[in-house]
């Protein structure tokens, strides 16, 4: 028995690494999410064999989110585990409370991915399966998903500005998973929300699919073949929103006037795709109808702003924005700056960073002249943006640049004592522009990056 369970571990073994050889390059870091449950265990026992055979690098992420009784000993047992293993290891606790509201599930993903956004590495490895391709693909079908939906999760999921995410077990079954941990002697935790039917997806593996399974025993591969022709046809609908967008789309803003000249479909489709290209989740079909509509058809002055989740989608001046849902903020703020290369600016949830130039930008020198703060509009500013201009009122400034009204007020001012110095991305004052001989210094703005729940609509680099 012994001798038969050997050959079908290895035959395991092979399958993950031709699976991962073709998109792996040796020297590729892995960061891998453990839960301690029997997937990751089993997965965890797999790339540890073979990251030492081709040169891959390999840690490991445990994510506490203290929802059960258990989640001390639970990441205690990953600890132990890593230790035998010598594979590094890092527990990261997240609170759930202010996400309950889209539910424990959803929460503890969101935040799950957020965490894995913060650590450097080259490819995330999560150990889905077959099984959780097949319940995945239902859970989508019977929310209405669209294509993008239905596809489910691929193998190697690239992601612009992000760790890749990698699936090395998603074409093996969780029989064949409990077989090679029963074959290895591995040990795992059970989490005991997996036996509450009460969640969608443990409803679906505990009393529906065993009924599937009985008259449709290779419902896996063919579910699995059904998620490939989704995704193949939201490849097609991608290529087409590319199309239509290739004019329309200027950065991460979407004009009105392509969506006005396209059919509905071809409309919602390049809707769609802009909020995809994002980071944005996809609305319900009755909000996007709505939200195209407001979009097309609201009065050329309307503010025009329409919500779901947490994020919003505007209109200013014929062109389309998506941000995350902007928060309060505490309109007396001052920040002081004493030469940091960066700092957190929460009016805006970014970050702000200041980048040493020569003959450009603001004069380091002339700012030595009182302390240098950071400060939102208060109303009556005014600044001069050249030495032969007038001097202006920031009002006029911010309207002239078509800074979006929603972004007036949390736009950083900088200071050099009373002075107003820089609005970001608008204008430096006259008095302060450094000359071809000085030292200076850019202020620029990075905007949401995936693990920050707030963003603003433009999220590229400003300067001024």
């Amino acid at each position: 028995m012994e001798n038969s369970r050997k050959p079908r571990c290895n035959e395991l073994l092979e399958r993950v690494a031709d699976a991962l050889l073709p998109v792996l390059p040796a020297d590729s870091t892995i960061l891998l999410g453990l839960s301690g449950g029997v997937d990751s265990v089993v997965l965890l026992h797999l790339l540890q064999q073979l990251s030492p055979r081709h040169s891959w690098r390999l840690s490991v992420l445990h994510v506490h989110h203290g929802i059960s009784p258990k989640a001390d000993l639970w990441a205690a047992f990953c600890t132990d585990l890593c230790a035998r293993y010598g594979v590094p290891l890092q527990v990261e606790h997240v609170d759930i409370a202010p996400l309950r509201a889209h539910g424990i599930e959803a929460a503890a993903r969101k935040l799950r991915h957020a965490v894995f956004a913060r650590h450097p590495c080259d490819f995330v490895a999560l150990a889905h399966h077959a099984d959780d391709q097949a319940e995945t693909l239902l859970l989508q079908l019977l929310r209405g998903a669209g294509v993008r939906g239905a596809s489910a999760m691929p193998l190697l999921a690239r992601r612009a500005g992000l760790p890749s995410l990698l699936r090395p077990l998603l074409h093996c079954s969780r029989q064949e998973i409990l077989d090679y941990a029963a074959a290895e002697n591995l040990q795992w935790v059970e989490d005991e929300s997996n036996s509450d039917d009460s969640y969608p997806r443990n409803y679906l593996r505990h009393r529906m699919l065993p009924l599937l399974s009985e008259k449709f025993p290779a419902y896996r591969d063919t579910l699995a073949r059904s998620t490939q022709h989704f995704a193949e046809a939201s490849e097609l609908l991608d290529d087409l929103a590319r199309l239509d967008g290739a004019q329309a789309i200027q950065g991460e803003i979407l004009t009105v006037t392509a969506l006005q000249a396209l059919s509905q479909p071809r409309a919602k489709n390049l809707l769609r795709y802009f909020l995809h290209s994002l980071g944005a989740p996809m609305p319900q079909a009755v909000q996007l109808d709505d939200m195209l509509h407001q979009l097309c058809r609201a009065r050329e002055d309307a503010a025009v702003c329409t919500t779901y989740d947490d994020w919003q989608v505007r209109r200013y001046q014929g062109k389309v924005y998506a941000l995350h849902a902007l928060g309060e903020f505490d309109q007396s703020m001052v920040l002081p700056w004493r030469g940091e290369a960066e700092l957190d600016w929460p009016a805006l949830n970014t970050r702000l960073r200041f980048n040493r130039t020569q003959g450009t930008g603001i004069s380091l020198e002339k700012l030595q002249c009182a302390p240098v703060t950071l400060r939102l509009r208060c109303g009556g500013e005014t600044l001069r943006p050249h030495p032969n201009a007038a001097t202006r009122t920031l009002k006029n400034l911010l309207q002239e640049h078509r800074v979006p009204p929603w972004q007036r007020d949390r736009l950083p001012l900088l200071y050099c004592g009373n002075e107003l110095v820089c609005v970001l991305g608008v204008a430096i004052a006259a008095g302060y522009q450094a000359t071809a001989e000085e030292a200076g210094g850019q202020l620029s703005c990075t905007y949401s990056t995936a693990n920050t729940p707030l963003a603003v609509a433009d999220r590229t680099s400003k300067a001024c």
